[in-house]
């Protein structure tokens, strides 16, 4: 996955709470072969039934059409574990959401993918709300991984914080297949005490019947 040292752009401002994956990427854009990550992205929010946009949803807004960065409120991506939920807003260069809280399987995507999700506490997430719509698009806003500090018109670097390790697979571009290749000298060097140690697990058979297939005996 790309690698996540900082970004800087426009905030959109998307409060509300309990925002769920089937909002951010309907069921129905998943069905296709392939499919429009792009456009998927708050599809049925942002367009009326007729296909035509709805001019007052927030990503509609002129100022807002190009929004690198999401503000949002509590139990952001809720609901099922989709991961085109994380896809679509990386597909629309969205590379950070600021939210109050986060459902624990969509925060995990969004590491799994080079997103970063930054959850600031209540106070510091109203402050931080207030900027984002006061500069109305006018002024981009920086996230800083390196620093831990988000940057931007309005008013004084907001500090937040990350786990070590989560700041580290983003700083390093790494999913889990990643993390553990970072170990691969230790499973090869593990590997082969086992192997002189338990010599008779090297040679063991697998002694099981493979399973017949039903058609075979119709």
């Amino acid at each position: 996955m790309q690698p996540f040292a900082s970004h800087t752009g426009i905030a959109a401002p998307l409060v509300k709470d309990d925002i769920n994956t089937d909002q951010i990427a309907p069921i129905m854009h998943s069905r296709s072969l392939k499919e429009d990550y792009r456009a998927m992205l708050f599809h049925r929010t942002r367009r009326h039934e007729d296909g035509s946009e709805d001019p007052d949803f927030v990503l509609n807004r002129p100022q807002f059409r190009s929004a690198g960065i999401l503000v949002t409120g509590h139990n952001f991506g809720a609901g099922s574990s989709r991961e085109s939920a994380v896809w679509s807003m990386l597909a629309n260069n969205i590379r950070v959401i600021v939210a109050k809280s986060f459902a624990d399987i969509y925060r995990e995507n969004c590491l799994q993918n080079g997103l970063l999700p930054v959850v600031l506490g209540p106070q510091l997430a109203d402050a931080f709300i207030d900027r984002v719509v006061a500069a109305d698009g006018a002024a981009p806003f920086t996230v800083d991984l390196v620093a831990l500090r988000i940057r931007g018109p309005g008013g004084p670097d907001i500090a937040f914080e990350i786990s070590a390790a989560d700041r580290m697979r983003l700083l390093e571009g790494l999913d889990d297949i990643g993390m553990t290749l970072k170990h691969l000298e230790e499973i090869i060097d593990w590997e082969r005490r086992a192997a002189a140690l338990q010599p008779w697990l090297q040679s063991a058979k697998d002694n099981r019947k493979p399973v017949q297939d039903e058609r075979e005996t119709a």
